[in-house]
């Protein structure tokens, strides 16, 4: 299942769920992110959902680091000056977590100098929830049917379990970790909605870091504000052609059950996160304390 892709910041005649964000050139630079909630949004006019991952305390009393790791939705940008505010947060890497086929219709731009890594989590995937959005957007009687059926929450559920157990989902979480275990500079690691594919790759980032499961769960939260908004313009539309745009909101914000379902299948087959980093992940200790290294102070 793909995350459906971010939409126009204006309501489309003809809903696409793979057609990217239109918004204005970027205005503001990054703020410094202090511990707690809220802090690590960021605001770059063409992505949605960017937030520092560092800034959250540890149950042992360290920090993980503000101005290393990032994530966010895809990275879109009509013209230089998102570019430009992207390129003054130093990255040097770029993970881009979606489909082949999400990446070839609409691809990343990155600054000059900055590698992008494509990392297929969804690769054995057999299902797809954007194919399910289109139908939702033409026909709402279809679609609140559909809703109210439970499918969709049941299609999230098996997708978190899948980004444990997946041999794709495995071996894409593995490069990226390792890579940012070994990486000189900052780096950025994305999705289409940045919720949940990046979601779970920074729950368990932060969980590994010690940080306090609580606070997991409120980081992971975040997401479903920013990503509502940026879908505004398709439930405007849906409500427009008789539909209920409360029953499409499940498909467009992060749950605790989500993560809860990823987490239980962590303890389920793993044992602990160190557990799922160590043999789901396949990565040896001196790695991940490597990662502990790099990321906390």
């Amino acid at each position: 299942m793909n995350e459906p892709a971010t939409p126009s910041s204006q309501a489309p005649t003809s809903p696409d769920p793979t057609s990217p964000a239109q918004t204005s050139p970027a205005q503001t630079t990054p703020a410094p992110k202090n511990p707690g909630a809220e802090s690590g949004a960021l605001d770059i006019a063409g992505i949605i959902n960017l937030r520092d991952v560092g800034g959250y305390p540890t149950t042992s009393g360290e920090t993980v680091a503000t101005g290393l790791l990032y994530r966010s939705g895809r990275l879109g940008f009509e013209g230089q000056a998102g570019i430009d505010a992207l390129a003054e947060l130093g990255l040097s890497t770029v993970f881009d977590l979606r489909s082949a086929a999400e990446c070839s219709s609409l691809p990343d731009r990155v600054p000059p100098g900055v590698d992008l890594v494509h990392l297929d989590v969804l690769a054995d995937a057999v299902t797809s929830l954007a194919a399910h959005l289109a139908d939702m957007f033409e026909d709402p009687i279809a679609a609140e049917e559909l809703l109210q059926s439970s499918k969709i929450r049941e299609h999230y559920l098996g997708t978190y379990r899948n980004l444990i157990t997946s041999k794709a989902a495995c071996a894409a979480y593995r490069e990226m970790f390792l890579q940012i275990a070994d990486l000189d500079g900052p780096a950025l690691f994305h999705c289409t909605a940045g919720k949940d594919r990046t979601g779970w790759a920074a729950a368990a980032l932060l969980s590994l870091l010690g940080v306090a499961e609580e606070t997991v769960f409120e980081d992971y939260l975040l997401s479903s504000a920013p990503v509502l908004v940026s879908f505004q313009p398709y439930l405007d539309q849906f409500a427009a052609a008789g539909g209920n745009p409360e029953l499409l909101k499940p498909a467009f914000t992060v749950e605790p059950d989500y993560l809860a379902t990823s987490l239980s299948e962590v303890q389920a087959q793993f044992g602990s996160i160190e557990g799922y980093f160590r043999t789901g992940l396949g990565l040896s200790d001196d790695i991940t304390q490597q990662i502990r290294q790099r990321l906390l102070r």
